[in-house]
């Protein structure tokens, strides 16, 4: 989850000119996440959630 947000709100918005700029805008991400950490409110249950991930995982053919 968190990594889906920092990608969303931090990286796809930025334009970096190098990598130093890319973990700069990172760190300063994380920094700010940290110091408003809460926990995630889940609105479903683990039995209501698992039966999607093994239907997903059973269809995948490789």
């Amino acid at each position: 989850m968190f990594f889906s947000i920092i990608t969303r709100q931090e990286i796809r918005r930025g334009s970096f000119n190098s990598v130093k700029e890319l973990i700069a805008a990172i760190s300063a991400f994380i920094e700010g996440w940290n110091q408003r950490a809460h926990p995630f409110v889940w609105t479903k249950t683990a039995d209501e959630i698992l039966p999607h991930t093994r239907k997903q995982t059973s269809d995948a053919r490789h």
